[in-house]
């Protein structure tokens, strides 16, 4: 996970509740990889059908002022993370323009993107806000989307737990987590859940058979990611049952998701696969979705 230096830990910020919680866990991040975190505030400027005139300087003016005090709220969230433990390079940077373009392209610099699940702008019935949907489709690398039970992050001793499904987009998922686990000191719960048809067994079907199968793909996956990290405690779990399901359930006892983009299901076309569109949408916990570059 060492590509794209220029941002390291790259964080956007909007002074809601989950930009702060999406900051304290980048903060977290860049001191345990010891990278520099950056702190990103795209400002959208406002769009009105009536002529502004001289008001359109006023309404800049406020804009960049909200912009401001977004980032020094969140500047003082990651040196509380920062006071307890190693000293993090915090950076700030603020854009104009639209905010997911913005942040799309930002991804393609930083060793990874870090959101919350929702912006001041979304509705609150709304699990996942316009921007963090969008990159978890469109950016660059691994994107994480942190949710948060009313704005407190995971106990940090839970496991990581990591679905595979034997696919490119998961192999690139397990580099992820493995170098989580390492550096956190955790356990890794390294699952493949697998189903006939969507979950329900067709009567007579040879389920031993498919079982075995799933336990092969997991075993070849894992087996080199064990001899590269053996101080990662690894726990297997092949599951018959509908994965999205099965993770998000799962997820609660956890402190991070990690998925591929798409797996086996998808076809060349798709951005982000059902299940792991399906679990960024229902989980509780921060979610890394591994991109490609």
């Amino acid at each position: 996970m060492g590509e794209g230096s220029r941002y390291g830990i790259l964080v956007g910020v909007d002074g809601s509740r989950e930009s702060a919680a999406a900051v304290r866990w980048a903060a977290l991040e860049a001191q345990l990889f010891g990278v520099p975190l950056t702190l990103m505030c795209v400002v959208t400027p406002v769009s009105v059908r009536w002529p502004v005139g001289p008001l359109q300087e006023t309404i800049s003016e406020f804009e960049r002022q909200n912009a401001e005090q977004a980032l020094n709220s969140a500047r003082e969230e990651a040196l509380s993370v920062s006071a307890a433990g190693k000293s993090i390079d915090v950076r700030a940077e603020l854009q104009r323009g639209p905010t997911l373009p913005a942040l799309i392209d930002a991804s393609k610099e930083a060793q990874m993107t870090v959101v919350g699940s929702r912006g001041m702008g979304t509705v609150k019935r709304l699990v996942m806000g316009s921007v963090s949907t969008g990159l978890v489709h469109h950016a660059h690398g691994p994107i994480t989307v942190v949710h948060s039970r009313s704005g407190e992050l995971p106990d940090s001793g839970l496991p990581i737990l990591l679905g595979i499904d034997g696919s490119p987009a998961s192999e690139a998922a397990t580099a992820v987590a493995f170098e989580e686990a390492a550096r956190r000191g955790v356990v890794l719960l390294a699952a493949h859940v697998w189903s006939v048809g969507y979950g329900i067994p067709l009567e007579g079907a040879d389920l031993r058979g498919y079982e075995q199968q799933a336990e092969e793909t997991l075993a070849q996956r894992l087996a080199g990611w064990q001899e590269r990290y053996p101080n990662v405690d690894v726990q297997r779990h092949v599951e018959f049952d509908e994965p999205a399901r099965w993770l998000v359930e799962k997820s609660r006892t956890a402190q991070l998701v990690v998925l591929g983009s798409h797996g086996r299901g998808g076809f060349t076309g798709m951005l982000l696969g059902s299940i792991s569109s399906a679990v960024a949408q229902s989980v509780s916990i921060p979610l890394t979705v591994v991109r490609p570059r």
